[in-house]
Parts: structure tokens; sequence; C-alpha cells
């Protein structure tokens, strides 16, 4: 991208170095990067789309890392911020029999001290679609005054918006999760809400009462991930089960992160909901494939040539 053009796809939030255990059996750890908003950058640059990502890292080792994969990466880094007065966030992530656990360590982060003055407007102002998540609203008061922010200023300027819940109780209550991320989605063209999540966040346990609710907040397309099942796809004119891609999956670290992220590439590109779930779908399943959040994301060629595989 060169280096005067705006990235199309724009994702606020945190980013932090990853620790994934190598083995539930060994206590080694491979180093790795994450971050939900992070992953859906890379996902969305390796499927052919121009992305940037918008936050703070620390004027750090572990900052320079994220730096360094954004720019391996075509993310565009020219709207961060390093921050020489707060650290770089970092976590691990260690396997056992009832499955992953996450310890992070990411309070008084870099990214958790982002305000609203440190948005760069005239990017949001341009890009074609801006992502955020429920860990971008809730990693601090600030962050999220920002990411309301960067919302609003999106929808002023004709910006797509789109909006991954991703719950994380441990960053905030319930109820102040329930209460914000429903006015964030007030303002969300597309949202890209997982299971575990919604039926938290709302209380509801049907596909189609979840989308309904969804929809009559304001959104034009939900696309509900259901895992293995795929996604429910829903539109005010049309909603359809689009099928998820059978793989023998071994980490789902990062797999919505991955699906949000080819999915909002395929949209740009011109793909219906449809169309883009179902190339989402897919790219999500091989990210399952490999372990971390970041290394197994595919590229687009071999996203395509398993679409073509499947017919």
């Amino acid at each position: 991208m060169p280096a005067s053009a705006s990235p199309a796809i724009l994702a606020l939030g945190e980013a932090m170095v990853e620790f994934n255990q190598a083995s539930k059996d060994q206590p080694n750890y491979l180093q790795g990067f994450g971050g939900d908003t992070s992953n859906f950058c890379v996902a969305a640059a390796r499927q052919g789309a121009t992305a940037g990502f918008v936050s703070a890292v620390g004027d750090d080792h572990f900052g320079r890392l994220l730096l360094d994969l954004w720019q391996r990466e075509s993310v565009a880094t020219s709207m961060m911020k390093v921050d020489s007065h707060a650290p770089t966030g970092v976590y691990f992530v260690s396997h056992g029999t009832d499955g992953h656990q996450f310890d992070y360590l990411r309070a008084g982060s870099a990214a958790s001290h982002y305000v609203p003055r440190d948005l760069p407007l005239d990017a949001i102002a341009a890009a074609q679609v801006v992502h955020l998540s429920g860990i971008s609203l809730a990693i601090s008061v600030s962050a999220c005054d920002a990411a309301l922010a960067a919302i609003g200023h999106a929808r002023a300027n004709g910006v797509r918006v789109s909006f991954d819940t991703n719950l994380r109780l441990k960053l905030w209550p319930l109820a102040r999760a329930r209460a914000v991320m429903a006015e964030a989605i007030r303002y969300t063209d597309i949202c890209l809400p997982s299971w575990d999540d919604v039926t938290e966040l709302t209380g509801l346990t049907g596909r189609d009462e979840i989308v309904d609710y969804l929809l009559a907040l304001g959104p034009r397309v939900v696309a509900l991930k259901l895992g293995k099942q795929g996604a429910y796809v829903a539109t005010p004119d049309e909603r359809r089960l689009v099928p998820g891609y059978v793989v023998n999956a071994v980490d789902a670290t990062g797999a919505g992160d991955c699906f949000g992220g080819a999915f909002i590439a395929r949209i740009v590109a011109g793909d219906d909901p449809f169309a883009a779930a179902r190339y989402a779908n897919v790219a999500a399943a091989l990210s399952t494939q490999g372990y971390g959040a970041v290394a197994p994301i595919p590229h687009r060629a071999v996203v395509e040539q398993a679409l073509a595989e499947a017919g």
C-alpha cells in the first residue's frame, strides 16, 4: 500500500504479545501475537485487503515486536502511538483437560491509556470500514471513550462500522458490558457476535431471537458465529445458516477474529454477506489447524483453494 494511501479497513483495540503453551504435557511456551482486533487486521490483510491498526504500544521490546509484525503483514502502523510511559500487554495461553486458560498481564498497558484526542480522524474518515470489539470498549474508560468517539466520527463521515462482541468478564462487569455494547451496536452497520457472548449479553437462546434483537438495535448485517456449525447470517430481508468447513482442529485461539477479518475483507471486496460468510468460515476453520492466534491465519490463495476443493 502506498505511504500516502489510507487503509480501507481500520481496527481499534489492544494488541498483545502472546505466549502459547506448546502442548498440555510440556511447560514450554511459543512466543506469538494476539489481541482480537490486531488478529482481525492480520486476517484482513492476508485476504488482500488494505488494513491499518489504531492503538498504542509501549516503547519496549514487546511493542517493537508488534510493530515489526504489522510491517511484515502489510498492516499500516502510521496511526499507532508509541507510549514511553506504559508497557505493552502480554498474555499466556495454557492447555489443560478443561481447554484453554488465559492469563493476562495488561493492567495499565499503553493501549489502556489511549484517549479520544489520540484518534487519527482523517484516516477514520477515509476508511471504508472501522472495526471495534467489546474488548476495545472494556480495557479502560478512556479507551472506551476513544472507541465510541471513533464510531461517531466514522458514522458522521459515511464509514461503515463493524463490531465483534468479544465479551471478557475479567475486564468489566456484565451489567456495564450489556449497557455499553448495546449503545455501540446501535451505531454499528455489521455486527459479528459469537454465540457464547451474545447469549450472555442478551439472555436469549434462539438464533432468530438473537438476530431479531440485534437487527432492531440498528445493524444492517448480523453474522452470528456458531463455531463448527458455521455462521447464521441475517439482514433485514433475508437470513441463512452458512455451514461451517470441517477440519481437524488443534487450537481455536483467534478463530473468531480470523472470521471477522476475512468477512470484512470480502465485504470490502464486494461480496454479499452470505458469500463473505462462506469464505470466512473456511478461513476461520483453516486457522484452527495450528497453534497461536496469528501464525495459522491462512492467506487468500489457501482459502480459495479450499473453497474450490469444497465445491
